[in-house]
């Protein structure tokens, strides 16, 4: 686990995550965090859909890749401002739509090695219903500067 006690993390995640452009349109929320867990929210909203009217795949994908990099953030290989955590392989297996009007993305670490964190995560509706499973790895990398189309950086926070 990381320097940072997991209230001010949370915060500052929160407040990294609020300017990404992709999670504003999204509505993506970290919600919890703890140690080797992380739970995030998502609207079921028109912004999300697909072209049949449904949720799109894309976007549970990413609510899955926030809550599941947020949760392998929490573990002691990374260290804000000294390395980046990015994703390196992420699976998902859908399996429903969603009822109601919100999604819960509840994710935990099941290894914690020195440069690959292994999380799996699990993707409800209101009415706990599961409608998708993941499995998440992450990479422990050294620290590197943003792609030039970049404007801002945080190097504090995961690439997520």
């Amino acid at each position: 686990m990381t320097e940072m006690p997991m209230d001010r993390m949370l915060a500052a995640m929160q407040a990294v995550y609020a300017e990404m452009p992709l999670h504003k349109l999204l509505g993506l929320q970290v919600t919890h965090l703890e140690p080797g867990r992380a739970v995030a929210t998502m609207p079921v909203a028109p912004g999300a859909f697909n072209s049949t009217g449904n949720l799109h795949g894309g976007a549970i994908a990413t609510l899955v890749d926030v809550a599941a990099g947020s949760a392998a953030a929490t573990s002691e290989s990374f260290v804000p401002g000294k390395n980046h955590l990015v994703t390196a392989d992420l699976h998902i297996r859908y399996l429903g739509r969603p009822h109601g009007t919100s999604i819960t993305a509840d994710a935990r670490i099941l290894r914690s090695g020195r440069q690959l964190l292994v999380v799996e995560c699990r993707v409800t509706d209101e009415e706990e219903r599961i409608i998708a499973a993941a499995d998440f790895s992450g990479m422990v990398v050294p620290m590197r500067a943003p792609l030039a189309a970049a404007t801002s950086s945080d190097t504090g926070y995961p690439d997520m």
